[in-house]
């Protein structure tokens, strides 16, 4: 069973005032098959936490480890962790001008898999993602997120998941401007994904309503850098009623 585990993770990045911590020791298990999410106010460090499993070059580790199944993915380049099998799919994916969506995809599923796909079986496995994810065909021929709605963004990264079928899944923030139609559509390709796969999700979020389509089996919450309470399901209930208020004045 594969497992990513994230041993006293300490993260900052340098500023005009200096270097700033914002992770202090974070300490988290993910294995094949299970769903974590991930939750905390803005500040707290979620989305730090997912941009240096995938390796950004912004945040800075000044302590600890991140291990895929013993090995040790902060030692690795930013493209052998995705062909380790790390994926993430960013709060905020980028325009790639002059890069269409069928050559972008084909040409990351070939570096994944070490060749190319077949082209009869890959164009037909790219046709039905789009149909599942209710994406217009034309997108295929446009260049990546080029002009896309925030919503059109976060379903093509969705498409990108089932069909490069990663081990883990860091999900930062998937839910953030969706609309209740596209936010369900999102969250179907989530869970075919994992079904299909059995792939382990890390899913950051600050609301429950993601929760409501996409079951964790852990729920974390993030306080001034640090995991400040864990639980199960239940307690993102909890948060939903409660707020982070009691977090906040413990910090």
């Amino acid at each position: 069973m594969s497992t990513l585990e994230i041993k006293d993770l300490k993260v900052g990045i340098e500023t005009e005032q200096g270097f700033k911590q914002i992770l202090k020791g974070v300490n988290l298990t993910i294995r094949e098959g299970e769903t974590h999410a991930i939750m905390g106010p803005n500040g707290s460090g979620k989305s730090t936490l997912a941009s240096t499993i995938a390796g950004h070059p912004r945040y800075i580790v000044n302590g600890g480890e991140v291990l895929l199944d013993g090995e040790n993915v902060l030692e690795m380049s930013v493209d052998a962790r995705a062909r380790a099998g790390l994926f993430l799919a960013m709060q905020y994916p980028v325009e790639i001008p002059g890069v269409t969506m069928t050559n972008f995809l084909r040409t990351a599923k070939t570096a994944i898999d070490g060749e190319a796909p077949k082209l009869r079986t890959w164009t037909k496995e790219v046709k039905e993602a789009f149909d599942r994810l209710k994406i217009d065909p034309d997108f295929a021929s446009r260049n990546v997120n080029e002009g896309f709605s925030g919503g059109e963004k976060k379903r093509i990264e969705i498409l990108q998941l089932e069909l490069l079928k990663p081990r883990f899944a860091l999900l930062d923030e998937t839910d953030s401007g969706l609309d209740v139609d596209a936010l369900k559509i999102v969250s179907e390709g989530v869970n075919r994904a994992h079904e299909a796969n059995g792939m382990g999700i890390m899913l950051i979020t600050h609301y429950t309503r993601i929760l409501r389509y996409i079951k964790p089996d852990f729920v974390h919450v993030f306080v001034d850098g640090h995991v400040a309470e864990q639980g199960g399901p239940e307690l993102a209930d909890r948060l939903e009623e409660e707020g982070y208020d009691r977090y906040l004045v413990g910090a």
